[in-house]
């Protein structure tokens, strides 16, 4: 049941990047959980017994999942990385490929000296006590523990260095991380405990492997998918900023080019263009032409100032509030010279 309902929400977190995140270069996190996806979705049981018969009929399947999911951990903890400026070489050694590639040959090795039996959907439980069994698990599990703990330091990272809303999904992956981490813990502890005969202890930890289990890739879904939202929402509030500031100043600008004419005038095609930034930012550099041109005579009340002091430090993304006190009154986006 826990299989069925993690594979779920990972198909449901590709669909959500293929709406989202279509147009961005790097694809590694929509990699990550596709790759995530399919090798869950071998683990559902009645997937799993239709599966395993074509590759054999002896859990071949186990390493093909394990194989899939490991892929997929490297490429989320290198989608991570790629979004924080924070690359020591520890960071990248333990996302790199030489560490993937040699831990997808370890769990291979391995599993060739597993006695495997029939196909099982209970393979750890059926077969942990086998020494080659316990060596396969924790080989996995020591490896996404490694890329889980990189990506929880760098999501915490990213959390400090983030303030409001986009603290989000930094939140829920640090949070993801951390449940992630905790399970494979639980599960290098509960392999130790098996391979060496403490059975009591592996029963005493085995209840917390699902919630572990659930709790991880739940968190871990919605930060990623939680990061396009937030990108595309402040787009949106951006967009809307733009517009009405844009149409406050208009007045204002209509003023400096009676007696000022700049580009606009010259070119009407450039004044409408469908650009709301750069429509803005004329609108600004005009205003700051005829105010600075010692030509003409254009003079504007304190509420108009601090309207243009507003609107320039939205272009330039500053803080509204620190804006209002620090700004001079000559600063300038920028001016588009004109006769």
């Amino acid at each position: 049941m826990i299989q069925a309902l993690v594979a779920t929400l990972m198909w449901a977190l590709v669909a959500s990047l293929l709406i989202f995140r279509r147009k961005r270069a790097d694809r590694s996190i929509t990699y990550a959980s596709f790759t995530i996806a399919v090798a869950m979705t071998l683990n559902v049981d009645a997937i799993y017994l239709a599966t395993d018969p074509l590759l054999g009929g002896t859990n071949v399947t186990t390493l093909v999942s394990d194989g899939l999911l490991m892929t997929g951990i490297f490429f989320l903890g290198r989608g991570v990385m790629k979004a924080d400026e924070y690359r020591p070489r520890l960071v990248r050694v333990a996302v790199g490929i030489p560490v993937l590639l040699t831990s997808l040959l370890a769990i291979t090795t391995t599993f060739v000296f597993i006695d495997r039996g029939t196909t099982t959907t209970r393979f750890m439980i059926d077969l942990g006590a086998q020494p080659a069994a316990a060596a396969y698990s924790i080989i996995n599990f020591s490896y996404f523990f490694l890329v889980i703990t990189t990506m929880m330091i760098l999501a915490a990272r990213q959390y400090l260095r983030s303030s409001g809303i986009q603290r989000l999904p930094a939140a829920l992956l640090s949070l993801g991380s951390a449940f992630g981490g905790a399970l494979c813990l639980a599960v290098l502890i509960m392999d130790v405990a098996h391979v060496t005969g403490h059975l009591d202890l592996m029963r005493a930890v085995q209840p917390a492997y699902e919630p572990l289990s659930l709790l991880a890739f739940l968190f871990l879904c919605a930060g990623f998918a939680a990061q396009p939202a937030v990108r595309r929402a402040q787009h949106d509030m951006r967009r809307k900023r733009t517009v009405g500031l844009a149409t406050q100043l208009e007045p204002l600008w209509k003023r400096a080019s009676l007696v000022r004419p700049g580009l606009s005038q010259a070119d009407p095609l450039a004044a409408s263009a469908d650009d709301l930034e750069s429509r803005l930012h004329r609108e600004i550099v005009e205003i700051r032409d005829a105010m600075i041109d010692p030509r003409v005579t254009f003079d504007i009340s304190a509420a108009e100032r601090a309207l243009l002091n507003r609107a320039e430090s939205h272009l330039l993304g500053l803080d509204t509030r620190a804006t209002r006190t620090t700004a001079s009154p000559g600063g300038r986006v920028g001016q588009e010279g004109s006769s």
